[in-house]
């Protein structure tokens, strides 16, 4: 069977990190180079300065701004573990043997696809409401901007402020881009794990019980060392992600609670309404990617008790079936 390259389902997550100066081209780490220095300029001027012009109020935006430079941070810090995760996908006992192994995980990767080009138009949705509402409601004739900031100088002269706008437009825009492709990408490893206990599963069942001791627990080996190499797979993506779901979740349970709030003390229906409801439900899309995704996994991992049981376990010899219950309380 040809060789399956998983990274081909994240390509265009890939190729807008790589824009947004996220992801190093065929380096494991940030490399003295111009890419660094574009790196630099979009972190640091887009987002971060950005987010620290919004300090002077704390509102759910700011606090979505503010996880989404964590993100940022500890992506970044960790782009070499999640790059060897790719590449350990490559390897052979990760690659699907059978064309029904390659339909049940293209499935999931379409699932994938189609929640990627969904919460990527959540986020612009929610975004395009936040910078078009002082346009919507009049307030920029009297030089409001989308977001509630302070700057060293005045801004409300022109073309200082149609310049502002625009910045802010470009920094939202960079950190919410930022923080979504974060998460799929995060999710895609959680999919890719899943995967390979569905391949697991799917071999064991398929184990030839009427073949010889020693074949048998030959494939029964390789069986057990592709679960290790998961397991190992696992462990890597815990250590990028841990933080970055802690983050995740406080943040957006403290941003979805101040939205709740804000809907009290704003003009229902109005333009300021929608634009926060849009916002509010981005976030809650956005944390329960993170669920489903975990949920998911969890679930198919549980599945592998079962799988070796699915197969002719009876009609195999003692040695067999005691090295079956063996493997199985393991």
């Amino acid at each position: 069977m040809e060789h399956f390259h998983w990274k081909l389902t994240i390509r265009t997550n890939l190729f807008v990190l790589r824009m947004l100066g996220l992801w190093p081209k065929d380096n494991d780490k940030y490399e003295f180079n111009l890419y660094l220095f574009y790196a630099l300029v979009v972190i640091c001027f887009f987002a971060v300065f950005h987010t620290l012009t919004q300090a002077m109020r704390i509102t759910s935006s700011l606090l979505t701004e503010l996880l989404g430079l964590l993100k940022i941070y500890f992506f970044t810090r960790n782009i070499q573990i999640v790059k060897q995760l790719l590449t350990t996908l490559d390897r052979k006992s990760f690659q699907p043997r059978t064309v029904q192994q390659k339909v049940l995980i293209e499935k999931d990767l379409k699932l994938w696809t189609q929640m990627y080009f969904t919460l990527s138009l959540c986020g612009i949705g929610a975004l395009l409401f936040w910078v078009i509402f002082p346009i919507l409601d009049g307030s920029y004739r009297e030089g409001q901007l989308p977001f509630i900031a302070w700057y060293p100088f005045d801004f409300e002269v022109t073309p200082v402020y149609q310049i502002t706008y625009i910045y802010q437009i470009l920094s939202t825009s960079i950190v919410a881009i930022s923080t979504i492709n974060i998460d799929t990408l995060i999710a895609a490893t959680n999919l890719f794990a899943g995967a390979q206990f569905d391949i697991l599963c799917d071999n064991l069942k398929n184990l030839n019980l009427g073949e010889d001791d020693s074949k048998y627990k030959g494939k029964l080996k390789i069986c057990f060392q592709h679960h290790q190499q998961i397991l190992s797979f696992g462990k890597s993506t815990n250590k990028f992600l841990n933080w970055i779901v802690f983050f995740e979740f406080f943040t957006s349970a403290v941003s979805i609670g101040l939205v709740m709030f804000e809907l009290t003390i704003i003009s229902p229906f109005s333009s300021e309404f929608y634009s926060t409801i849009s916002y509010g439900g981005a976030l809650t899309v956005e944390t329960f990617t993170y669920c489903w995704y975990g949920n998911e996994l969890t679930l198919k991992s549980s599945n592998l008790a079962y799988a070796i049981f699915e197969a002719e376990w009876t009609m195999a010899n003692g040695g067999v079936k005691r090295l079956i219950t063996l493997v199985n309380k393991i």
